[in-house]
Order: structure tokens, then sequence, then C-alpha cells
């Protein structure tokens, strides 16, 4: 499909396939990248109990048929770039459904200054009242087996730090007990960190907070949304800015992959060199009348500068951008279902 010309100048005409739905706003560029002192790993109550968590007694039987309460990744990107990036850690959650009904794997990575990464499996009982109890499972070996393969006697539940709550039309909003949370908590390291002790989901919107978000004040937690991935090419001429309209030393970037939470991705020459430029996807939400949009952004990695970009609606399945040195176009692909 050819792109249709939004700007007169050769050199710098955008173009955005279909459904953009609003005019051009500038934006803040060179956003701080987010970083986080978790100082609740130096006094995770050094007081409470300090053995590890017994195994629970069985489980009574799971609803049989209960529908998958999570399944994908999640990102906080939008929050992090809005708010204060020294306090608000950039996280993402990478939920998976078992095969075992009621069980999910929840891998939850913490970037920026320090790395931290934790895995839990969930166990999901939903009573017959309508009440939910989500209960977190801390594997008792380096390496267990997960996917196909998963065995529940590899995990240990921790019972005091269970999220009860109830199912909503959407989603769920379940939250732990933090009185009874705090006596397990120190025994498990500094994984504890990122474990969830209230979670909201609501269609695409994940809202997380974690044992460590106690540092930053009674209200804090994660704003995540579920990522949706793009796909697609995009060829950058070898003058670089400096190309001539004559110029036909294209270097194609072909089975591009990225996501619209934030994802990034290094373009290259054709021998696989780094070209000093980058794509990046990601949702946002412009100040100026609070209109939420997708944007793709050409950045100039050196300085970190945006050199243009581009915008549409949210929910638009195609956006490029062409200008005249480089050439982008991107399809969404097929993502998870919602619950």
């Amino acid at each position: 499909m050819a792109l249709p010309r939004i700007a007169t100048s050769k050199r710098n005409r955008i173009a955005v396939y279909r459904r953009i739905t609003a005019p051009v706003y500038p934006c803040p560029m060179n956003k701080p990248i987010s970083t986080l002192i978790f100082v609740l790993l130096n006094a995770i109550v050094l007081t409470a109990c300090q053995s590890n968590p017994v195994r629970s007694a069985p489980d009574v039987a799971a609803f049989d048929g209960q529908r998958a309460w999570f399944d994908g990744e999640y990102d906080n990107h939008e929050q992090v770039a809005s708010g204060d990036a020294s306090l608000v850690p950039r996280l993402r959650f990478e939920i998976t459904p078992l095969q075992k009904a009621g069980w999910y794997v929840w891998n939850i990575h913490l970037s920026g200054s320090s790395e931290l990464t934790a895995t839990w499996v969930m166990r999901s009982l939903k009573s017959v009242d309508g009440s939910l109890q989500l209960t977190p499972y801390r594997a008792m070996a380096a390496t267990p087996a997960l996917g196909k393969d998963f065995d529940p006697d590899q995990w240990v539940a921790l019972d005091a730090c269970a999220l009860r709550g109830a199912a909503t039309a959407s989603g769920l909003k379940v939250h732990a007990d933090l009185a009874t949370c705090v006596t397990v908590a120190p025994g498990i390291g500094t994984a504890a960190a990122l474990l969830p002790l209230s979670i909201e989901h609501d269609g695409d919107a994940l809202r997380v907070r974690l044992y460590a978000d106690q540092a930053r004040g009674p209200d804090a937690r994660a704003e995540a949304r579920r990522v949706r991935w793009y796909s697609g090419w995009a060829a950058i001429n070898g003058a670089g800015q400096d190309a001539r309209p004559e110029s036909t030393d294209w270097h194609m970037n072909r089975d591009l992959r990225i996501g619209n939470e934030g994802g990034r991705v290094a373009l290259k020459w054709r021998d696989g060199k780094t070209s000093g430029y980058s794509l990046e996807l990601e949702r946002a939400t412009y100040r100026d009348g609070n209109v939420p949009v997708v944007k793709l952004s050409v950045i100039e990695d050196a300085s970190g500068r945006a050199v243009a970009y581009a915008w549409a609606n949210p929910e638009a399945t195609r956006i490029g951008i062409n200008l005249g040195w480089i050439q982008v176009g991107l399809d969404s692909t097929v993502g998870s279902p919602g619950r």
C-alpha cells in the first residue's frame, strides 16, 4: 500500500497509514530512564519470622471451567514516562496460563539502574458466592519445570500472602492482608520486593501494588497496560539524513517486531552493524486535550533525540513513516485474548 503524502517537503514527508484521528501535537522528548532504589529491600520487617513458609494443606477443589483471568504481557511505560523516573520503576509483567486450570506463571521484571526479576506461580480459586482468591507460590528449586511439565509439588504456597476479593465484569480486584504477609516475606529474600499485594485487572489495564511499593507511599502501585505487538519493515538509506533524493542505497530491516508500550528496536545496515538509529513505539497521552495515541518515533541513538515521529489512534492496525531517507511500515499482530 502506498503511503499518502501529508507534507510538501520531500525530505520530511511523514506518512501514516489509516485511522489517524487527530492533528500532530508537539511532545516532550528525552524523558529520563526510570530508576528505583528499593529501600524496602534493606528493611523488610527485620523483626518478623525469618523461617521459610511451610507448605499449605491441599486446597479445596477449584471451580471447574473458570475463565483465564490473565494472559499476556503488561508494561507501565507511560506511567514512568509521565512521572518522576527516579520514583516510579519500569515494570513488565509476563503472565502465562498453565495447562492446569486456574494456575498462572507470573514473571515480573524491574528495569532501570537496578535490575530485579521474580517468578511466581498463582493459583486462582473462585467460590460459589463469587469471591475470588489468588494464592502466590514460590519455587523450591532453582529451575522449576513450567509449561507442559509444570509440577505443583515443585512450588510452595505463600498462604499468608494470598490475595482475596471478587471478580468484576471485565476482570478482578483482590488484595492481600499485609499484617499476615509480613510474617513470611523476610524468608523469601530479595524477590519479596516484587510480590503482589494487590491486583486490579480491567480489560487491558493491570494495576499492581508490590511489596516494595510500601516504600513509595500508601497509594503507590504500577499502572500497566497490555502490550500490543506490531510487525513490519524499515528501510534506511546508506547516507542517513544526508541522503540525496536520487540515491538507491537502501538497507532493509525485515521481520521487525516491536511492542507498543515503549518498545524499541535498533535499525541495522545490510552488514549487520547498527545504523545509529532506532524505532520506538509507545502509547502516550498528550496533555493538551488528553488525547491517547500510539506514537512511532525515529530515534537518533547518540543523542536519544527523536528526529521525527508519526502517530495514530491507539486502535490503529497500521502505522508508518516516510522521511525520504528512512521508511517504516508496521502492522499490528493478533494478540492474546483478554481474559
